[in-house]
């Protein structure tokens, strides 16, 4: 039945001239052209007047089409067949396969009440020596993933995926944000290579769809992992790429819409948009959800509102380096720029926090004593200075490992490795234990007892 008839069509927005009061914000009203289904989500209504943003281009649509109204609101599939799937930003699979079980769920969902959380959540062990050393993640936390193309983020991706699943048999959510096309195939197809694909769901708004998938995706998302998290009781990865593509998406919807901007340029309503996503990312007694959210920093100023405001409700950030990557070092880890609020005495133990201020001393005294050596040369150092070059070396060198995913391109054996055993390994290090054997057998190594 017609709840109203197009009477403004324009890229973004539709304007509707409504014959029922049976009308909300947010329900997604329809219309079927030419055996072609476009879908409406209302954002504004005014008296018998609502204006609604396309799901798809508006071509072919003019003025008088009527157009009727879902029973439901936006929503994506909510069960078991979701893993392995590749999604749209409106929750339709676009991989050629198809779901059985019908069962669907509303991407909106309200935020958990303050009892349901529990932010006393276990550290999540990685298996990966320089992110569980120098930047541990308690579940439900929200980390950064920093860095540009070939330094190693889907690499380093895939092995979380891996890991995660092999000590915790947990899975994995991917939301692509506005990011290419060709990336995300790229990603899907690896995936598939390194048996990973059944491990994981993937959902794309991408960078030649308009701001309205842009803006969806991360909704659709966010309802994958809340599934496995409330319903497979599990502790979930999110790996969202890129947060700062949907701030994006959101001011072309706002300008459209022809709400004032702020200074930069960026909707008022951006705080309230982040947090409404952000909020939704916790651990609730039986499941987590652990995001890792790749920024894009306009202009590299990390100073702009939007990459601050992310920042301010992430726990810790992961920098990844090309000049890190250029000496052959992966992960490639810039450990000076990574941080995590976990690293306190009452969080992670005495023992392991002192090593982690050691080690960056230590790693910083080396950036130090490389410029003098360029000029003086290794002679003119103390023992004491000389210690800490080739000790800071063998640490360098010992934070590389061989990957799972990575096992065909390096012929390595990936390695899983217990934070217990790194704490080991450092303290020997720093100690002087491993002083006669040469640097280059601590590269890409598990442990030293190896």
């Amino acid at each position: 039945m017609s709840v109203g008839k197009i009477i403004q069509i324009s890229e973004l927005t539709v304007q509707v001239l409504l014959s029922s009061n049976d009308v909300k914000i947010r329900d997604v009203l329809y219309c079927i052209l030419d055996g072609k289904k476009h879908s409406f989500e209302i954002v504004e209504l005014n008296d018998h007047y609502a204006t609604a943003i396309p799901f798809s281009n508006v071509r072919g649509l003019k003025k008088g089409i009527e157009l009727e109204k879902e029973k439901e609101d936006l929503s994506i599939y909510y069960n078991d067949e979701i893993l392995g799937k590749v999604f749209d930003a409106y929750g339709n699979l676009i991989d050629n396969t198809t779901i059985e079980n019908q069962t669907k769920r509303s991407v909106y969902q309200k935020n958990l009440s303050l009892e349901e959380i529990n932010i006393q959540g276990d550290i999540l062990r990685t298996g990966i020596k320089v992110i569980d050393f120098f930047t541990p993640i308690q579940k439900g936390s929200k980390m950064g993933l920093l860095g540009g193309a070939g330094v190693g983020k889907t690499v380093l991706i895939k092995e979380l995926i891996h890991n995660v699943y092999q000590s915790l048999s947990s899975n994995a959510v991917f939301v692509g944000v506005g990011e290419r096309s060709r990336e995300g195939k790229e990603l899907y197809d690896e995936m598939k290579e390194s048996n990973l694909l059944s491990k994981i769901s993937m959902v794309f708004g991408q960078m030649g769809e308009n701001s309205i998938a842009r803006s969806k995706a991360i909704y659709s998302g966010l309802t994958l992992a809340e599934y496995l998290r409330d319903e497979k009781k599990q502790d979930v990865l999110l790996f969202i790429d890129n947060i700062y593509r949907y701030i994006q998406a959101r001011s072309e919807i706002s300008t459209e819409l022809k709400r004032i901007p702020v200074e930069n340029g960026y909707p008022t309503t951006m705080i309230s948009d982040i947090s409404t996503i952000e909020e939704r990312i916790n651990s609730v007694e039986n499941g987590s959800i652990t995001s890792f959210q790749a920024i894009y920093i306009p202009a590299d100023d990390i100073t702009d509102e939007a990459v601050q405001t992310v920042l301010s409700h992430l726990d810790g950030q992961i920098v990844l380096d090309r000049d890190v990557a250029e000496k052959g070092l992966y992960p490639a880890v810039n450990v000076f720029r990574s941080t995590s609020k976990l690293i306190d005495k009452e969080k992670i133990g005495e023992k392991h926090y002192q090593l982690v201020q050691q080690v960056l001393a230590y790693l910083t005294r080396y950036e130090e004593l490389e410029e003098i050596i360029a000029v003086l040369g290794i002679e003119e150092l103390s023992e004491s200075d000389r210690n800490i070059f080739y000790r800071s070396r063998k640490l360098r060198n010992y934070f590389t490992q061989p990957m799972f995913v990575a096992e065909n391109y390096t012929n390595i054996k990936g390695q899983f490795v217990k934070l217990e055993d790194v704490l080991i390994d450092v303290e020997n290090i720093l100690n002087g234990t491993y002083d006669n054997i040469d640097e280059d057998k601590f590269l890409y190594i598990g442990t030293m007892h190896e």
